[in-house]
């Protein structure tokens, strides 16, 4: 078995990690989704990649200390990156909806279907940008008040 450079079994809740996630995605997704991958560890090296089941299905999740920050999923018909700090941050949701026209953004979450609506560097901006926010403190802050 191979394992990617950012992910080991050892932090893993089931049998599933993150190459062997990403190899069990359609082949003309599989390039793209360890891009995407290897784009937030590197502009994020803070979160911990583990593939966990979410909205009733498994997807890599990227936890701050245990909070989700970052989602990446396949489904049927497209691809969704989630971004907490995005879904908590309106004018950085307005600027990558502007450089991200071919993808459907959501509230959190950016769906697209191929690499055209996610060149590589807004995606490593917007991760860029995201890595100042910790998720994990906003929240720990949040359930203190």
């Amino acid at each position: 078995m191979q394992r990617d450079k950012y992910c080991t079994l050892d932090h893993q809740t089931d049998d599933m990690n993150v190459s062997e996630y990403i190899s069990s995605m359609p082949q003309d997704r599989q390039a793209l989704l360890t891009l995407l991958h290897d784009t937030i560890m590197t502009h994020d090296p803070g979160v911990n990649p583990v593939v966990k089941p979410m909205m009733g299905k498994e997807m890599i999740l990227y936890e701050e200390r245990g909070y989700m920050k970052y989602g990446l999923a396949g489904t049927k018909n497209y691809m969704s990156l989630h971004c907490l700090p995005m879904y908590m941050n309106a004018p950085m949701h307005t600027k990558y909806t502007k450089l991200l026209p071919a993808a459907r953004f959501q509230k959190g979450c950016i769906n697209f279907t191929d690499a055209a609506a996610m060149p590589p560097a807004i995606v490593a901006a917007l991760i860029a940008d995201c890595s100042s926010i910790s998720i994990a403190a906003l929240l720990e802050n949040r359930k203190k008040k």
